[in-house]
């Protein structure tokens, strides 16, 4: 490999490794692949970073899930070649639609079944009903806040515009120290108490 191919699978390498979607092997095998003029073998690949062909083979499966590799025929050629995805915008929306949009509805799903609990729940008495509507109003809160990311990342992933209007509407403070909520931000536009 030479030292400006070397440089920049490197660099991916580093990259991947604080991602936290890819691994460095991954991240490396990548940049190997995004400068190489034509499909690549396993076994070249697995020569070129000087890894074992087991660890590089389950690296590219794993490229390959993530849509940042795909494995193509090279007639004549029993063996299997890999090349690096360039429509990075389908890459991106890979990214968007599997790691973060999905962890969101996750969120959105536990603050939709705290509610559904809070509902159904028969504890009585005035600091379990101040504590109901406390915990109310904060997944209330976290399920408007993260619905609005999950559309509008949903509409970026489409190639619609970021609109922050509605993540600013979701948006609430901190509870101050000593203990009491801070008010809502737009409360009152929305019918909320402040």
């Amino acid at each position: 490999m030479d030292q400006i191919t070397g440089l920049f699978v490197e660099g991916m390498g580093a990259a991947a490794a604080t991602s936290r979607i890819l691994t460095q092997l991954q991240g490396r095998i990548f940049g190997l692949l995004y400068l190489s003029p034509g499909p690549v073998t396993l076994d070249e690949i697995t020569d070129e970073l000087q890894q074992s062909k087991s660890n590089v083979s389950v690296s590219v499966r794993g490229l390959v899930d993530w849509q940042l590799v795909r494995r193509v025929r090279v007639p004549g050629s029993r063996k299997d070649h890999y090349e690096a995805a360039t429509d990075f915008w389908r890459v991106m929306q890979e990214m968007l639609e599997r790691r973060f949009r999905w962890n969101l509805r996750q969120v959105v799903a536990a603050a939709e079944e705290t509610g559904q609990a809070i509902a159904a729940s028969t504890t009585r008495g005035p600091d379990a009903t101040e504590r109901a509507a406390f915990i109310s109003r904060r997944m209330t809160s976290l399920r408007d806040f993260f619905t609005a990311v999950d559309v509008g990342l949903g509409g970026f992933s489409r190639g619609e515009a970021f609109a922050p209007q509605p993540l600013q509407r979701a948006v609430v403070r901190v509870p101050v120290e000593d203990g009491r909520p801070a008010p809502v931000r737009g409360a009152a536009r929305r019918g909320r108490r402040r």
